[in-house]
């Protein structure tokens, strides 16, 4: 499972954007239900990676949030708030928002592995199993990370003019899915040339972002088999 916890940037100056925020991600997340936990916080649990990333990316967009992800197993049954919610994942997912803040000035977006504890008494002299199983899961969140932020550093960056072109093409291309001359069709909804939108694409970064997006699918599904792996190691 991963558990995000999103935290509104700079909340003491500005209007409380939890209840916007919601209703955006009620639209992005089909498995996923997210919950106001605390102050301007929202939590929620989700299960496919592909979710993550739209959530933490859409999250990002705006440059009002911190993104923490937290991977690992939770306590089921889970409740019908995620607030009341428990197991590693909630626990590294508030580990994770937290550096998300200590990386404010850059993309702040942390994952974070939920590892289970080791039970082992007696750890080799040297060390190295026990690092070994631990870390697993903390490297492949770390992979995802990065993966994630160089993602989130373009869509950051998008201007509002950009944006406008990639929303636009999004739509399309929803709408007509397989079709050829989607950029035409963009061009004539938003009223200027194909040149202009293709022009806005390259400098946005949609295609990169894109060409990126399953790689941090399969870094973040890495890292939460990595986790599961940590955790079985260390309950033995």
């Amino acid at each position: 499972m991963y558990v995000m916890t999103i935290d509104q940037r700079g909340s003491t100056a500005d209007v409380d954007r939890v209840p916007a925020l919601l209703a955006e991600l009620g639209t992005l997340s089909t498995a996923g239900r997210f919950e106001r936990s605390v102050g301007d916080e929202v939590q929620g649990v989700v299960e496919r990676p592909d979710e993550v990333v739209e959530i933490a990316l859409h999250a990002l967009r705006s440059g009002r949030w911190y993104v923490g992800i937290g991977v690992g197993a939770v306590d089921l049954p889970l409740p019908a708030s995620p607030r009341e919610g428990s197991g590693p994942a909630f626990v590294a997912a508030r580990l994770a928002v937290d550096r998300a803040k200590a990386a404010a000035a850059h993309v702040p977006l942390s994952v974070v592995s939920g590892t289970l504890p080791t039970r082992n008494a007696a750890p080799p002299a040297d060390g190295s199993a026990a690092v070994s199983a631990v870390s697993a899961g903390t490297r492949a969140c770390a992979n995802a990370e990065a993966v994630l932020r160089l993602i989130g550093r373009l869509v950051q960056d998008r201007t509002a003019a950009q944006w406008k072109v990639v929303d636009v093409l999004r739509s399309v291309q929803q709408g007509h899915p397989g079709t050829h001359g989607t950029q035409k069709m963009a061009a004539r909804k938003l009223g200027i040339t194909e040149q202009s939108v293709s022009r806005a694409l390259l400098r946005s970064g949609w295609q990169e972002e894109w060409a990126a997006r399953p790689a941090a699918e399969m870094l973040l599904a890495f890292a939460h088999d990595s986790t599961a792996h940590d955790s079985t190691e260390g309950a033995r």
